[in-house]
């Protein structure tokens, strides 16, 4: 009798141990089970894959096409300048304008999406570091909803059209990049780069260190 009773005892304790050690924010995880990495770090693992690369795009949507196309016949080229745990910077090259640089920063919640626009002589553009936060997505797609600041920014600089944009930015390495303007009512942007071909670096973006 006294031997069933320990029996049972140690049976009882051994589940309990093991309730523990699985359940939620143990920080144990179960044997055979892989590490579960948030989308936002996936998605930054991935870009930083070819960090110090650059790679050559093409537009492939531009709706409505605009009178004047600053992108028409000029070389596109986007650069994985600079990579951390927190911070990618990618400058986005347009024929020999060198103003524009993508920054996508980890936040508590996702991922934020700026753009920063520079002058020549380095300075900040009137309209610079404009963008938003994405507080969901996957490994492979982010969406950037314009934030309150932007709409603050564009509202103040006359444009009403865009206080409603979305960015977005997608990668599957090895493959493609591509990054995405879209608004209501049809306005649709998307440049493509190939990443399975990388080109010769670029020069550095106005307003950064060579």
């Amino acid at each position: 009798m006294k031997a069933n009773i320990l029996a049972i005892s140690v049976l009882a304790g051994v589940s309990l141990l093991v309730g523990c050690d699985n359940r939620e924010g143990s920080g144990v995880a179960p044997t055979g089970t892989a590490e579960k990495v948030p989308a936002a770090d996936h998605f930054m693992r991935g870009l930083a894959e070819h960090c110090g690369e650059a790679f050559r795009g093409e537009v492939v949507r531009n709706v409505p096409e605009m009178d004047e196309d600053p992108f028409a016949g000029k070389e596109l080229v986007m650069h994985i300048r600079e990579c951390s745990d927190e911070r990618i910077r990618i400058p986005f090259h347009v024929g020999d304008d060198h103003s524009r640089t993508w920054v996508l920063t980890r936040t508590d919640y996702g991922l934020q999406l700026k753009h920063d626009h520079r002058h020549e002589d380095g300075s900040p553009d009137t309209i610079t570091m404009y963008g938003g936060d994405s507080r969901s997505g996957s490994g492979e797609r982010q969406e950037f909803p314009i934030d309150e600041e932007t709409i603050e920014l564009f509202r103040a600089n006359e444009l009403p059209d865009s206080v409603t944009n979305v960015w977005a930015i997608e990668i599957v390495p090895g493959e493609r990049f591509m990054y995405e303007l879209s608004r209501p009512g049809g306005r649709l942007f998307q440049v493509e780069f190939d990443l399975s071909n990388p080109v010769d670096e670029p020069p550095p973006p106005w307003g950064a260190t060579p």
